[in-house]
């Protein structure tokens, strides 16, 4: 309870005639564990219902996910009393705050699943009770990491199966030597390395693991007894994780003759107007400054005048603008 994020709970009882109704209701701290403990508290004899969007039941117990709350129910005969568990939900969900759920069950493989074994977990004490392999947290809660445990049929008999989600595909391979160091997984020879597929028979193991890394998960299979049957589950596995090339790319695309030639023509116009424009602009300006005052523009008493003597004719400033005074 602590692991998954316990607030506080309440229970009661509720009767009419001889018939009894016992409720339990747990508050967690986020919708994340309030999934996880609904897991746990389901059982594989317990089949969903449509009491809510997460819930199971049985003929005398049923459990229901609602936001951070679950609600547990038991009595004599369920399907009796439907309407009471329905009205019990309206009022329990006011107090319920929503939020996104775990993602890490999507990721499980399904070949093989064996329906309703998926626990959510958050801790080692909930950890050693479905994949009992060491004391304290040997899988790395402390680095971030979420799990989730289930069952397998392969071949006729059941294997464990753990997935951890870390929080960096660098943790998760750090994580994962250790265990090869730790569990001894790297020992047995046929190590399909290529797939990250590692298996061990060391001597301190009770039965055979395999290990599988993709991206930031870490899957762990203990109980097959070859690795082909291990392979069977862990081939499965996929990091969920999708890489797209989303940056606008330019395909330069040559343009024809004629394109290029009406271009040009154009191009050089616009320079020409521009030209044209300009200089009228300026000698407009310079006239009508000239005409008006004599100290912007060639003033007679400053301007000074080479001339080459190639006439007799001297040259009077004045005269460029047929200016007299």
């Amino acid at each position: 309870m602590k692991e998954y994020g316990f607030v506080s709970g309440e229970n009661g009882e509720y009767s009419r005639g001889s018939e009894t109704l016992q409720v339990n209701l747990y508050k967690m701290k986020d919708p994340s564990g309030a999934y996880g403990l609904y897991s746990y508290l389901r059982t594989t004899d317990m089949p969903r219902a449509e009491f809510t969007e997460h819930s199971a039941a049985t003929g005398k117990h049923a459990v229901m996910l609602i936001g951070n709350l679950v609600l547990e129910v038991d009595s004599n005969d369920l399907a009796k009393h439907r309407a009471d568990i329905k009205q019990l939900i309206a009022a329990v969900s006011p107090h319920a705050e929503s939020g996104l759920l775990p993602t890490i069950g999507d990721r499980i493989p399904t070949k093989g699943f064996i329906d309703r074994t998926d626990k959510y977990v958050l801790g080692p004490s909930t950890l050693n009770q479905f994949f009992p392999l060491a004391e304290g947290d040997w899988l790395g809660f402390s680095q971030g990491a979420e799990a989730e445990t289930a069952k397998y049929r392969v071949n006729g008999h059941e294997v464990d199966f753990v997935i951890a989600d870390f929080p960096t595909p660098q943790t998760a391979a750090k994580k994962l030597a250790e265990l090869q160091k730790q569990f001894n997984i790297n020992e047995s020879k046929g190590i399909n390395e290529s797939k990250g597929v590692n298996d061990s028979r060391g001597a301190g193991s009770a039965k055979p693991l395999y290990a599988k890394r993709a991206m930031t998960l870490v899957a762990i299979v203990s109980g097959a007894t070859t690795k082909k049957e291990a392979d069977a589950v862990l081939d499965q596995l996929e990091s969920g994780t999708q890489i797209t090339w989303n940056e606008p790319t330019f395909e330069f695309k040559e343009p024809g003759i004629g394109v290029m030639i009406v271009g040009a023509i154009t191009g050089t116009g616009v320079i020409c107007l521009f030209a044209i424009i300009a200089g009228l602009a300026f000698g407009g300006v310079r006239l009508v400054v000239k005409r008006a005052t004599n100290r912007v523009f060639d003033r007679p008493d400053q301007v000074q005048v080479l001339q080459l003597g190639l006439s007799s004719k001297p040259i009077n400033a004045e005269d460029f603008y047929g200016y007299r005074k």
